[in-house]
C-alpha cells in the first residue's frame, strides 16, 4: 500500500457537528441515496446478522483484507460482513463522516489511527465498550502500549489497532555484503552517527554505480515529512499544536534535520530531485543498496527478487524513534446500534485481529501481541527484522487537520521542499510551515 497521494483538507469533514441535522446531514443523505454499497448488507440468509465494513485498503491490501473477511465470515455463521472498498484519502474519509452523520453509517469501519482526533471530539465515532471486548480476548496486555493508548481520546478507546506501518529502512542484503556493511548476523551494521549512514549510503554507490540511497519526495509532502520527523525526533524534538494556540517546534533542530537530508541527498548518496515512483523503481531495479520507505513496499522488494532486509531507521542522533501511523477498527456513530450486530463487530474484529500474521505479508507489523509473538512469526523474513519499533512509533502531532491524507503533510512539503530545490533557507522553510499551522490552530474544528 503507498499511502500517498490524494490530499485531504480540513473540508474533508464539511461542518460543525452542531449541525449535522442541517447541511451535512442533508449532504450525507443525498450522497447515500447515490446507491453505494456498504450502507447495508444484503443476500445474508435468514437469521444471519448482516455486517457493513468500510476500509480504503486496495491492491495487494484489499486482497490480503478480502481474505480475513473471508475467514471471519466462514467462522462465524451468524454473521456475514461484506466490504466496501473506497478511494483513499478525501473521498473515504469524506464519505464516512457524512454516512455517521446522515445516519446510515456502516457497522465498523477503518481509519488510520492519526485522525481519528478530528473525528472523536465530534460525535462521528462511537467507543468501543472494553469489558465486551475482554471478552472476545481483546485488551490492553494485547497491544504494544504506545499504540493501545494512542486509540484513547479522553477517557474512551475510539479506535483498535490493526496494525503499525512505520517509515523504515530498506536495504539489498546482497549489495550491503559487497559494500562491506553487512554484518555476521545477516543484517545491516550497527549506525549510530549521521557520518556512519552517510559512510555506507557511498559504500552502496560504489556497488550500484549510480545511487547509494533512493528516497523520493517531489510534489510528495507526506514522504518528506516522513523522514524529516524522523530525525527530528531522533535529534530530541517534539512539536505540540494546542488548540487556539500556537506551534511549538525547536527551530533549532527543525533546521539540523533538514541540513542532514541535504547531506544525503547530494547527487552520489541519493539523487537531490526525485519523486515517489523514481525511488521505488530505482531500488527494485538495482540501482541503489537502500530505500527509505513505508514497509507498505516490502511486496515490491520481493517481487523484484531482492534479497531484501528491513529495518527501523538507524538511530543516528541519540534518540530511538520511527514515524508510523496505524490502520485502525472504529465504529462510526449510530444513533441506535442493533444490539446483536454490534457484539457481532466486536467477534468479527477480535477474529481479524487473531489471523493478523497473513496481514504481516503486506509489510505491517501487526499490533495484536498473541500474533507477533508467536514462534510462527519469527519466521517472517525481513518482518520480524522490524517488529520491535513499536516500541518506538510516533503518530502525528495530534490536532483536527493532521493524520496521513491530511493537508497538514502537504503543507509541510509545500514549504519544506523548495529548501532542497533551490538551497532556500531551512529556517524561513520551517517558519512559513510553522505560520501556516498557527492559522489552521486558530479555527475551529469543523466537527
Amino acid at each position: 500500500m503507498n499511502e500517498r497521494r490524494i490530499p485531504v483538507g480540513p473540508g474533508g469533514i464539511f461542518t460543525r457537528r452542531t449541525a449535522i441535522t442541517g447541511t451535512l446531514a442533508a449532504v450525507g443523505a443525498a450522497w447515500i441515496a447515490t446507491g453505494l454499497t456498504g450502507c447495508s448488507v444484503s443476500g445474508a440468509a435468514a437469521g444471519v446478522t448482516p455486517l457493513a465494513f468500510w476500509h480504503l485498503l486496495s491492491g495487494g491490501d484489499g486482497i490480503r483484507m478480502s481474505e480475513l473477511v473471508d475467514r471471519a465470515n466462514e467462522g462465524n455463521p451468524d454473521f456475514q460482513a461484506k466490504q466496501t472498498v473506497l478511494t483513499w484519502g478525501a473521498p473515504y474519509y469524506t464519505k464516512l463522516a457524512m454516512a455517521s452523520a446522515g445516519g446510515r453509517a456502516p457497522d465498523v469501519a477503518i481509519m488510520h489511527a492519526s485522525r481519528v482526533p478530528g473525528y472523536a471530539p465530534g460525535g462521528l465515532l462511537d467507543p468501543w465498550d472494553t469489558d465486551l471486548l475482554a471478552e472476545f480476548d481483546v485488551g490492553e496486555a494485547d497491544f504494544p502500549e504506545i499504540v493501545w493508548e494512542k486509540g484513547f481520546f479522553g477517557d474512551n478507546l475510539y479506535s483498535i489497532a490493526l496494525d503499525v506501518h512505520p517509515f523504515i529502512l530498506m536495504y539489498d542484503k546482497d549489495m550491503a555484503a559487497e559494500a562491506g556493511i553487512l554484518g555476521p548476523d545477516d543484517r545491516l551494521i550497527e549506525m549510530t552517527s549521521p557520518e556512519q549512514f552517510l559512510e555506507a549510503g557511498r559504500a552502496m554507490q560504489q556497488v550500484t554505480g549510480v545511487h547509494g540511497v533512493s528516497f523520493g519526495y517531489l510534489n510528495d509532502g507526506a514522504q518528506l515529512w516522513r523522514l524529516w520527523y524522523t530525525f527530528y525526533l531522533q535529534m530530541g524534538g517534539s512539536i505540540d499544536l494546542p488548540e487556539g494556540g500556537v506551534m511549538e517546534i525547536d527551530e533549532d533542530l527543525a533546521v539540523a534535520a533538514f541540513e542532514f537530508i541535504k547531506q544525503i541527498l547530494d547527487d552520489e548518496i541519493a539523487t537531490s530531485q526525485g519523486d515517489y515512483a523514481t525511488a521505488v523503481a530505482e531500488f527494485a531495479g538495482g540501482n541503489s543498496g537502500m530505500f527509505f520507505t513505508g514497509v507498505w513496499e516490502l511486496p515490491t522488494a520481493q517481487n523484484a527478487e531482492i534479497n531484501v532486509g528491513a529495518m527501523p531507521i538507524p538511530t543516528l542522533f541519540g534518540t530511538p524513534a520511527a514515524y508510523a501511523d496505524s490502520h485502525s477498527f472504529v465504529l462510526p456513530h449510530q444513533d441506535n446500534p442493533d444490539e446483536q450486530a454490534r457484539r457481532d463487530v466486536y467477534k468479527f474484529v477480535s477474529d481479524i485481529l487473531k489471523s493478523s500474521v497473513d496481514w504481516a505479508g503486506a509489510g505491517h507489523v501487526p499490533t495484536y501481541l498473541p500474533v507477533t509473538e508467536d514462534p510462527v512469526f519469527a519466521t517472517l523474513d525481513p518482518q520480524s527484522e522490524y517488529v520491535d519499533i513499536t516500541e518506538i512509533v510516533n503518530y502525528d502531532p495530534v490536532a483536527w487537520f493532521t493524520g496521513s491524507g491530511s493537508d497538514f503533510q502537504n503543507v509541510f512539503g509545500q514549504n519544506l521542499q523548495p529548501v532542497l530545490l533551490s538551497g532556500a533557507d531551512p529556517l524561513q522553510g520551517i517558519q512559513a510551515f510553522r505560520r501556516d499551522i498557527d492559522t489552521l490552530l486558530s479555527k475551529p474544528s469543523p466537527v
